[in-house]
């Protein structure tokens, strides 16, 4: 773990040090062993270290800790921020979850990052817990179980046992956020999903001629091309008859709903979005296809 926290490090230091934030990193001097992915928990890190850093007022403060605590691993990113508002602390770990913000929409969102964390850590038998005060900054606790043995044996990465035993699927992911896109598709690839991305309506429906995905993961404010016109589009092709299509927004009133079945969408979400729900559409998908 001591070297899965240096890579991580490492792999935010840049934005770290663009925006002049001190980071305070205390590691342990013996070594603390996991039986994981180590890619998968150096995105743990960096995911947290990145909302640490993005959420920070140039020139903060950002405190990073390992350390073992009887049969556990103990990961914890602290920083002097702009913290989480009480009414969002239960919404933090559901896809899409967003607050008001000073920063520009540049520096990008809590979008789904949070919720890849936890479900990485989960698949690792983890836990994650967060606490905030406003104004003051988050902090960010990673609890792993360790090895009690560092004997050499076959391989069995979590993200291989924790996969799901559907069928993959092919799923165009269309957001014109490119974070959240990108965080989405890589949580849907851990599943064991074949996923293609897009940020922008006509974009979407060069990808679905192209792709021919099996679902559709549709923001509804997208450029150039809004999600009910994508979806339009789309069902207007015989060949996307099939696909299940889903709206992902921020509106969800009954008038909106109903929009989305005129426009051809199978399934309408509204943000925040409990990945659950995702999962439990994506199975129902393929058991049809079975």
């Amino acid at each position: 773990m001591r070297a899965v926290v240096e890579c991580g490090v490492e792999t935010v230091r840049v934005l770290i040090e663009q925006r002049r934030h001190t980071l305070d990193v205390r590691l342990p001097p013996a070594p603390i062993w996991i039986d994981g992915d180590s890619t998968r928990l150096e995105q743990v890190v960096v995911n947290l270290l990145n909302n640490a850093a993005k959420y920070t007022d140039e020139g903060g403060q950002i405190w990073l800790s390992l350390q073992q605590e009887g049969s556990e691993a103990v990961l914890q990113v602290r920083d002097s921020g702009v913290g989480i508002a009480p009414e969002l602390m239960p919404l933090i770990f559901d896809l899409f979850t967003q607050a008001e913000r000073s920063l520009a929409r540049s520096q990008g969102g809590l979008g789904i990052g949070l919720s890849l964390v936890q479900r990485l850590v989960e698949m690792h038998g983890g836990k994650v817990a967060a606490s905030s005060v406003l104004g003051q900054g988050s902090q960010f606790v990673v609890r792993l179980p360790v090895m009690l043995s560092v004997e050499p044996r076959p391989p069995s990465p979590p993200t291989e046992k924790a996969m799901p035993t559907r069928p993959s699927l092919r799923v165009l992911v269309v957001d014109d956020n490119v974070d959240t896109a990108t965080s989405l598709a890589l949580l849907l690839r851990v599943l064991g999903d074949e996923v293609r991305t897009a940020h922008d309506g006509p974009a979407a429906l060069e990808a679905a001629l192209d792709y021919r995905p099996d679902v559709a993961l549709l923001d509804i404010g997208l450029p150039g091309l809004d999600g009910f016109e994508v979806a339009k589009r789309m069902r207007q092709q015989p060949i996307h008859q099939d696909v299940v299509l889903v709206a992902m927004t921020g509106y969800g009133t009954e008038s909106d709903r109903q929009r989305s079945q005129e426009a051809g969408f199978d399934h309408h979400l509204v943000k925040p979005i409990k990945f659950e729900k995702v999962q439990k559409i994506l199975a129902s998908v393929s058991e049809k296809a079975r």
